[in-house]
């Protein structure tokens, strides 16, 4: 399982990329293998405020349904349509082509909340 290390991760699996005031957001390989063949995708539109933990939106797979959490407090900019025209995009490239929302940060201290790539690495682990 691959645990990129420029990355921030949560306890529900969701990844933080941070890019100056921005960040992209998607779900880790791990919640990939775990959930199955994602067969739909789904998120809050542009514009929307969404607070650290709160639900953003939604994977659907041949196995489960999950609710997609945003790692930090912001205003949703911009989501994924490849995501949602091809959800099987997630599964393939969790990290590239299949990130889910980017989000304008509003309190950068918020990603002290979240996990280091070890940490997150060490927490898997132990599931």
């Amino acid at each position: 399982m691959e645990v990129r290390k420029d990355l921030l991760y949560t306890k529900e699996h969701e990844w933080l990329k941070l890019e100056g005031d921005k960040g992209i957001v998607g779900i880790t390989e791990y919640a990939v293998h775990t959930l199955g063949d994602i067969t739909f995708v789904e998120f809050a539109p542009a514009g929307t405020r969404v607070a650290q933990f709160e639900r953003l939106g939604t994977v659907e797979s041949v196995k489960a349904a999950s609710d997609i959490f945003s790692p930090v407090s912001g205003t949703i900019i911009e989501g994924n349509e490849g995501a949602v025209a091809a959800p099987e995009t997630v599964n393939n490239s969790p990290y590239d082509m299949g990130w889910l929302v980017k989000i304008s940060i509003e309190n950068p201290g918020e990603k002290d909340k979240l996990m280091t790539p070890e940490k997150y690495e060490e927490y898997v682990k132990g599931l």
